[in-house]
């Protein structure tokens, strides 16, 4: 019996280093995306993709920053503020924009790669050198 459930255990070990490497994989792909997504807006270039790329980063980079500040929570629960935050930070963006009357789209896509990228500083400022921690309720 021992020896079936060191077979399983090894089986399941595989299994899980497998889904590691495609999460891995599908989060690279994403991330380049979204920088296509930003050079795309920035540098105004023109193609079939650009409603799709610029979409996809204004809707990822700030939800996932967010979930990336949410350390120990729930992975749904993590998903589900970092979605809301998304929609939150580009609606007070847009709304802030034509308040201000300097609507840029250019600008709009400058300010969340900003907003992006100080989220992603304090979350390595929280976390220091690991950023690899064990998510969900029994963490700690």
């Amino acid at each position: 019996m021992n020896a079936i459930n060191g077979v399983l255990t090894q089986q399941g070990a595989g299994e899980k280093q497998e889904m590691l490497k495609h999460r891995r994989a599908l989060a690279w792909l994403v991330a380049l995306a979204c920088i296509a997504g930003a050079v795309v807006a920035l540098f105004d270039i023109e193609t079939p993709l650009r409603p799709f790329l610029i979409s996809l980063f204004l809707l990822v980079v700030p939800g996932a920053a967010v979930v990336g500040l949410l350390r120990d929570r729930d992975p749904l629960a993590a998903l589900s503020v970092g979605a809301a935050a998304s929609l939150v930070v580009n609606v007070l963006l847009a709304q802030a924009m034509l308040l201000f009357n300097a609507w840029s789209p250019r600008a709009g896509v400058a300010t969340i790669a900003v907003l992006g990228g100080f989220m992603y500083v304090l979350r390595v400022l929280y976390r220091g050198k690991n950023m690899q921690t064990e998510q969900g309720v029994n963490a700690r």
